[in-house]
């Protein structure tokens, strides 16, 4: 879902190369940082900015040379989180190559150096590089000549501060240091992925519009449920994906123990207890894995997540139907809606 919104590629592209003139006036380390974080953000469905340019123009906004560059933001913002998640997961892939982490890895090998090391000076990287990125956002925002600047920086604050708690749950989660019921893990998924990836950038393209803040609530809401159709789609594809179009292990969220509705539910049913030691074993066997899956299909767990997506964007529709919001945003968002629910990758 890729959009070729004009200007947007050319704010992104334009905002790392200064990056990396900058970088490279410092070091040759310094410069692949930040040319293999440039890399890490191409190349994603660009859903985020979407979202940011469909609210200001669908609400009348004529503040499009600021919309593009908060929507090239909310990109940097969503690679930022990304390299963090790639870290806290311990992966070294995303979308079907090695992420930032696992090429720092592999060329610290490449040079002698050890596994462990290698792999730690890769997640260092992971880290840091995240973290610049997190700066940058707000940096970009600063430039913006609207008078809805410190609310966008507001917006995202707010974003990045429920991410972090939601992410900090989900973890919690797997680790078993946090209580994991099914109402524990929704509340998880509102925090984590539905506030930054959909309600916030909806919320801050209404606020370059100038829309009042009656508008701005029920875009949150419509970005909060969307947000739920699409964790949950993540959820399933993330057992059962096709990994050639996830771009991603259908076996990771089942090493990782990643405590999702599919596996509170599961585990609610006494055949579970069969299969429950295998969920969260690093050396998971393809075989074992099957059995996981198995097991989750016959709980009736799928099933069970299968209609909460329906559910949940019947409840969207719902609320776009009696939002009062003007008729192209609402036919986009119940599209984006649909493509959620029903994506494959």
């Amino acid at each position: 879902m890729a959009t070729a919104e004009p200007g947007l590629e050319d704010a992104i592209e334009g905002y790392f190369a200064a990056r990396i003139a900058r970088a490279e006036t410092i070091g040759e380390q310094a410069a692949q940082l930040w040319r293999r974080a440039a890399e890490a953000t191409r190349g994603g469905k660009r859903l985020r900015p979407r979202l940011v340019l469909l609210a200001h123009d669908a609400l009348g906004g004529r503040a499009r040379r600021s919309a593009v560059t908060v929507a090239a933001a909310f990109e940097v913002l969503h690679s930022a989180l990304l390299l963090h998640d790639d870290v806290l997961d311990g992966d070294l892939v995303r979308r079907g190559r090695a992420n930032l982490a696992g090429q720092f890895a592999d060329t610290a090998l490449e040079t002698g150096l050890g596994s462990e090391a290698a792999t730690a000076w890769g997640a260092a990287s992971g880290l840091l590089a995240g973290d610049l990125l997190l700066s940058g956002v707000h940096a970009m925002i600063a430039r913006i000549d609207s008078p809805a600047r410190p609310e966008i920086h507001e917006i995202v604050d707010d974003a990045v501060f429920l991410t972090a708690a939601g992410e900090h749950d989900d973890i919690g989660f797997a680790l078993g240091a946090v209580p994991a019921e099914a109402r524990d893990i929704w509340r998880m998924m509102e925090r984590k992925t539905a506030a930054y990836s959909f309600a916030a950038p909806l919320r801050a393209g209404a606020a370059l519009a100038g829309a009042d803040a009656s508008t701005a609530q029920t875009l949150a809401r419509i970005g909060t449920g969307l947000g739920l159709i699409y964790q949950l789609r993540d959820d399933v594809l993330g057992v059962f994906g096709a990994e050639e179009l996830t771009g991603k292990s259908a076996t990771g969220d089942l090493r990782e123990g990643k405590r999702t509705l599919l596996i509170a539910f599961a585990s609610r049913e006494p055949a579970w207890q069969d299969v429950a030691h295998l969920l969260g074993r690093r050396s998971l066997e393809d075989e074992d894995a099957d059995r996981l899956r198995e097991a989750i299909v016959a709980s009736g767990a799928r099933a069970a997540v299968e209609e909460l997506i329906a559910e949940q964007l019947a409840q969207v529709d719902q609320e776009l139907l009696s939002s009062g919001l003007p008729e192209e945003l609402r036919v986009e968002l119940h599209a984006i809606g649909r493509m959620c629910a029903e994506r494959d990758a």
